[in-house]
């Protein structure tokens, strides 16, 4: 376990970012108008289908930020209803007590779970994985 604070790591992750940045700007390549000339970074492909280094391949997006979100439930309320909430009122959601809750990676929904207190913290347990075919099934629909 990491002994730095989220400061700190948050810090590590720009200067990271950063450095990419530079990096990349200073190998740009430009066409005569002066436009930017991207080259593919990824490794030829072989007739096989599989690139040089798959490791190498997975090592790049490994450390990339995603947001991670536990949905409870949902609804659709008229702006007068929200206007009208005040401490202690009550939002009616669509989900069931009980149901699976959803979890989303960028707001698409990758596996469902149940809720899990562990250390006086709340956490999730997940119970069903949805397969990547239906995940592109569903980022198809949209």
């Amino acid at each position: 376990m990491s002994t730095e604070t989220p400061n700190t790591m948050n810090d590590a992750v720009a200067d990271d970012w950063a450095q990419a940045l530079e990096e990349q700007a200073s190998t740009v390549n430009v066409n005569e108008d002066g436009a930017p000339v991207f080259e593919s970074a990824t490794a030829p492909v072989s007739a096989a289908g599989a690139t040089g280094n798959p490791m190498q391949d997975i090592q790049m997006v490994l450390d990339i930020p995603v947001q991670l979100s536990v949905e409870l439930g949902r609804t659709r309320v008229p702006i007068k209803y929200i206007l009208q909430l005040a401490q202690g009122s009550i939002v009616e959601l669509d989900a069931l007590a009980g149901e699976p809750m959803d979890v989303l990676i960028n707001g698409y929904l990758i596996a469902q779970g149940e809720v899990v207190v562990v250390n006086d913290k709340f956490g999730i347990r997940l119970t069903d994985i949805v397969t990547p075919s239906e995940r592109m099934r569903r980022v198809s629909r949209t």
